[in-house]
């Protein structure tokens, strides 16, 4: 296996992490950033409001999103399985 090889094995698994967490970051940032501001019109500043429907948000998302996360991943290990078995074989 080459250096080159190597780094883009990495380039790809760290561009697949991205890609495969981006919905649940992009919902609890807009989330977050809807309960900041109703906490700023309100003025009530109560940690458990901005926490809790986070953490509803990116599960819900996770559970809308599930089927599309594993075909990803199991895609991107496909690959990297079959990559290996020609530089090995």
């Amino acid at each position: 296996m080459s250096s080159e090889f190597i780094i883009g094995l990495a380039g790809q698994a760290v561009f697949t992490v991205l890609k495969v967490s981006a919905p649940m970051l992009v919902i609890a940032l807009v989330v977050g950033l809807i309960i900041s501001i109703f906490q700023a019109t309100t003025q009530i500043q109560e940690q458990t409001l901005a926490f809790v429907p986070k953490i509803v948000a990116v599960l819900i998302a996770l559970l809308l999103f599930g089927p599309w996360i594993l075909t990803t991943l199991v895609d991107f290990t496909y690959g990297i399985l079959n990559n290996l078995s020609n530089y090995i074989g």
